[in-house]
Formats: structure tokens, C-alpha cells, sequence
């Protein structure tokens, strides 16, 4: 992978719309070898129908917890801007994430 270019931190309170299963990634720093990854989705909260949404990765234990549709949450999101081969990619890594409520 290719140098971190830019990246930023915000905490957002958002609903859950959806999250993935949970896959296990090659990892040098991650007992075992493996680290656990699993996508989510969040949309910010008190926003319209067409408000932010963000698609984040959660690595290790949070990627292990469980999120349903609809939950209220508190989200710690990193946005980091990398180059790989001369390719611009962009990714949203959530650092923390905390249920509030479920409506």
C-alpha cells in the first residue's frame, strides 16, 4: 500500500442502515495473524432522507460487535486519502463506535 497522503478524525452521531459480516484479513500485528474486518453503514443523524452517509471499515474488536439497522450510535470516523500506483483512493476507518439507542 502506498503512503497515507491525508487523513482527518471526526465524531458523528449517526443511525446504523446496514452492516456486512465479518471477514478476517492477514495481519502482522494481530495475535494470531488474522485481524478481524467488517464493513458498516451509517448516515448522520436528523439529516433528510438524502443526508451524509458513510461506508466505513471497523478493524479487531469493534469489528466483532454486533450494529442493527436503525441503532443509534456515536461514531469516531477517520478519513485518509492514499496513493497506490500513481491511483487516488480514499477510505472512511470507524475507530469507535458506540450505541446510543435503537428507535
Amino acid at each position: 500500500m502506498g503512503a497515507v497522503i491525508f487523513y482527518f478524525m471526526q465524531t458523528y452521531i449517526c443511525r446504523v442502515v446496514s452492516q456486512g459480516d465479518v471477514s478476517y484479513v492477514a495481519s502482522q500485528k494481530a495475535e494470531g495473524g488474522q485481524l478481524a474486518k467488517c464493513l458498516i453503514r451509517l448516515k448522520e443523524f436528523g439529516g433528510s432522507k438524502f443526508g451524509n452517509e458513510y461506508a466505513c471499515t471497523m478493524f479487531g474488536n469493534l469489528a466483532q460487535c454486533k450494529f442493527y439497522e436503525g441503532d443509534l450510535v456515536v461514531a469516531s470516523l477517520r478519513f485518509q486519502v492514499h496513493e497506490v500506483n500513481g491511483a487516488i483512493y480514499q477510505e472512511v476507518i470507524a475507530n469507535d463506535v458506540v450505541k446510543l439507542s435503537k428507535v
